[in-house]
Parts: structure tokens; sequence; C-alpha cells
């Protein structure tokens, strides 16, 4: 596919995607949501992608939210959020509304220290409707995501770090480097068990602790099965770095 309003590579085992729009802040209109999606179904269908990294174009934004007459037809969030292996949001500025949302989706955040955060929609008569309302108290707190969201309040990068909604604040000009440093050691790990830990720890949220144990306990049997297991146990006899294959 041409992406446009996407930009998509792959460098090794990592993918890449930008959202492509600097000269509207990088909203979410329909086509952007629907390159998304494409660009997320493209990584699942590629087992060589270990890992894969989001940002948005430009230095001030990583994504204002959605364009108007979006509305709910597209949910760029559970398109990110189905990718089945990690992926770090490189929050490279601003993540308001719909861009929030898609940065919730991802499993690791770096945000830049001139980052803001926040969910404006109660302030125009609406709510967050690609699962704001849902993973944002999954990630820090009942208590203090209905506070954000009624009050449409928008914080800085450190109090996002301090509640816990972005993993790490770095400047602007390391952002990039950080973030792929993170990604870097990610590759080096065996690929198949890098999914299973995503399964294990995204499914057993909406587990009882009884079955998200047994689900754990499946999951690390199945990897007995790969020939990443064998390599990985012969790699630490021989001591030597390990050479998986996603096998």
């Amino acid at each position: 596919m041409q992406y446009v309003t996407v930009i998509y590579t792959k460098e090794g085992h990592i993918g890449r995607i930008i959202l492509n729009r600097p000269e509207a802040n990088n909203a979410i209109n329909l086509p952007l949501a629907q390159e998304l999606e494409e660009a997320c179904r493209e990584i699942n269908q590629d087992d060589d992608i270990y890992v894969v990294v989001i940002t948005g174009a430009g230095d001030k934004v990583f994504c204002c939210g959605s364009e108007p007459e979006l509305g709910s037809r597209c949910s760029v969030a559970t398109a990110v959020a189905g990718i089945d292996r990690p992926v770090i949001a490189a929050i490279n500025g601003d993540a308001l509304g719909q861009g929030l949302e898609l940065a919730l989706s991802c499993d690791i955040r770096v945000a830049s220290s001139g980052a803001r955060f926040g969910f404006p929609e109660v302030g125009m008569g609406l709510i967050p409707m690609d699962g704001g309302t849902q993973r944002l108290p999954r990630i820090v707190g009942r208590t203090k995501a209905l506070e954000l969201v009624l009050t449409a309040e928008t914080i800085n990068a450190e109090e996002a770090l301090e509640i816990g909604l972005v993993n790490k604040i770095v400047s602007p000009e390391t952002l990039a480097s950080e973030v792929d440093a993170i990604a870097q050691a990610i590759i080096t790990k065996g690929p198949v068990a890098l999914r299973y830990v995503k399964e294990a720890v995204n499914k057993g949220l909406d587990l009882t602790l009884e079955q998200g144990l047994r689900l754990e306990a499946d999951l690390y049997f199945l990897l007995h099965t790969t020939a990443d297991r064998t390599e990985g146990i012969k790699a630490f006899l021989e001591k030597r770095p390990p050479q998986f294959k996603g096998q």
C-alpha cells in the first residue's frame, strides 16, 4: 500500500510508524485512520518485526486529536492495541483527545519533556470514544482517570510520569535515541516470548488471578515447544548471545 498520511518503514526487526499530518498537528482524519489500520495489519503479518515504534511528525505535537468529521467511524487505538508485539509510543509533543487514546493503546510510553496530555471532550459535550474511559483507569487508576476526564484538565509530562501515564521523560533532542535504545534492547529477546508476555499481561488484566495464572502457565509451556527456547538454552550454556528466529 502507498502511505501518505502515515509513514511506515521497517528497519531490521523494528517497524516504525509516523503520523504524517504536521500541518494539522497530526490530527486523525479518515485517510490517516485507514492507513494506520492497514499498517497495523501489515505489521501483524510480518513475523520479522519484533517491536513497533509510533510517533508524530514534527517536534511539537504527537497527535492533537481527530478531525470532527471522523466521529466514531474508525478506532485507531483498537488497531494499535491489536498489534501482537510490543509497541512503544515516542510522544514527541502534545497527546490530546484521540491522540492520547492512541498513546494509551501502546505498551510503553516515552515522552518529550514538553509534551502535554489531556481529554478535552467533556468541554465539548462529548466523552472519549476510542478507549480513553477504559484504558486510562487501567493505567493510572479510577480516581485519577475520572479527575482528568471530568475536568478536561491538561497535564504536563512531569505529572504524567508521576501518575504512571508515561514510563519515562526525556529531552526533545534525545527522544529518538532513547526510544531506539529501548527498541534495540527488546529485539535481542525471543520474539515469540515477547508476544506471549504481551498476551499474558493484557489478557490477564481482564481475568481473575486464578485464570490469569492458568493463562501464564499455558503460554510458558507452549514456549517449551519452540526452536527459540532450545536456542536460548543452548546459547546460555555456550555463553554466547542467542540467535532467535521467531520459531
